[in-house]
């Protein structure tokens, strides 16, 4: 939560609301739907990201309740303002043959986080891939992933395995997109619009 906004911000969300009708969403999917918007300057995100509302509000929880919150790469990690993150890829050694040094993060994140970590996934798609498979062998459970990551080679694919994954399970819930795009800045976005809701815990 943010004591004060910034003129600049306050215009630009005014600006936004006047091209993108948000007020049929629920309270936190609007709010992660309307700071990718503001932070991209695009209104299109509106129809590609994937929210559900209750996950929304377990992932908020369990932050605001000082749970860790683990990014995959720092650009994702500085542009969380309100709180630290572990960044995964400064965990990572050197990557067994055939594996990234993203996904030898996430694995080396996961041995360090097994339980109740919200996990941002921003950039590659081999991270998201990587955690899903550490959750498919049972070493990790989490109220919230949010699965952004960008590119042309596995994202959609990754970022759909992830929303099958579904609610229950070793997942609390997603957040993600149907598309390649993706990014640290949309993923550091969407944590932001929890940490700085206004919805009361």
């Amino acid at each position: 939560m943010r004591s004060s906004v910034h003129p600049i911000e306050v215009e630009s969300y005014a600006i936004l609301r006047t091209r993108l009708d948000t007020t049929d969403l629920p309270s936190l999917t609007r709010a992660v739907v309307e700071r990718v918007v503001h932070t991209s300057a695009d209104p299109s995100w509106a129809g590609d990201l994937v929210c559900d509302e209750a996950a929304l509000r377990a992932g908020r929880d369990a932050l605001l309740a000082g749970a860790p919150l683990v990014t995959d790469v720092r650009m994702v990690a500085v542009g969380i303002t309100a709180r630290p993150s572990t960044v995964a890829l400064d965990l990572a050694g050197a990557p067994e043959s055939g594996r990234t040094r993203s996904a030898a993060g996430i694995r080396a994140a996961v041995e360090q986080f097994p339980d109740g970590a919200v996990w941002a996934i921003g950039n590659a798609p081999t991270a998201l891939a990587e955690l899903l498979r550490c959750a498919e062998a049972g070493l990790v459970r989490t109220p919230l992933v949010v699965g952004l990551p960008v590119g042309f080679v596995g994202s959609v694919a990754a970022k759909a395995a992830l929303r099958a994954a579904g609610r229950g399970g070793w997942v609390g819930g997603t957040v993600s997109n149907r598309s390649e795009r993706g990014g640290a800045a949309a993923a550091a976005a969407a944590v932001n619009a929890l940490l700085y809701s206004e919805e009361s815990a």
